[in-house]
């Protein structure tokens, strides 16, 4: 009975997230057009979703990147498994889902063209460093780290953690990247873009 239990409120958290994830508006957060529209992407350009989640931004990169690669990564097999699911359905050859964390991505050092984190950073404070690092090094010289955010606020309604833009740029920088762009989306979400020399 206790797993039943478990398992209903694991399957129920599950899909708030999804929900969460899914929507644009909950999200508050800039759309996946409107980033591709922003970004200067090749069409052979290999490109990291990191911590993917349902691949809001992994379906439409891999639709505009069509003779390069997207990896998702997340920690969610689950999460990978719905990204499977849409790429398949859509017929989407060129996505490549991979289990992994921020803190130790599967991938080559110098082999991304950009980097894509949207809202994951803010859960990882204490690994936001090696994170950052992390990042840096799958990156190709010249590559771009594209960091979505959202904004700390001096007097937060909920118990969330969040990292205000001008602490993820000194972050950003500290890890040996260069700030090249900070856009405010909305006033509760920041994007900061910066380049690996």
């Amino acid at each position: 009975m206790k797993d039943e239990k478990y398992h209903s409120e694991e399957m129920e958290r599950f899909t708030k997230r999804v929900e969460f994830l899914e929507d644009p508006e909950k999200r508050e957060d800039i759309s996946p057009e409107r980033l591709l529209s922003i970004l200067p992407l090749k069409k052979a350009d290999h490109i990291l979703d990191l911590g993917a989640g349902t691949g809001y931004f992994t379906i439409p990169t891999a639709k505009a990147v069509e003779d390069g690669a997207v990896f998702a990564v997340d920690i969610d097999p689950n999460m990978l498994g719905m990204i499977q699911s849409k790429a398949k359905k859509e017929k989407i050859p060129n996505i490549k889902t991979l289990e992994g964390s921020v803190a130790d991505i599967p991938l080559s050092e110098d082999s991304i063209d950009f980097v894509l984190v949207s809202l994951v950073l803010h859960e990882l404070k204490p690994l936001l460093s090696a994170s950052l690092r992390e990042i840096k090094r799958v990156l190709k010289p010249g590559g771009s780290f594209v960091c979505m955010e959202f904004e700390a606020e001096e007097n937060p309604t909920h118990p969330h953690p969040r990292i205000s833009s001008s602490a993820m740029e000194q972050e950003i920088t500290a890890a040996g990247l260069k700030v090249t762009q900070k856009l405010f989306p909305t006033d509760k979400t920041y994007m900061i873009i910066a380049r690996k020399s």
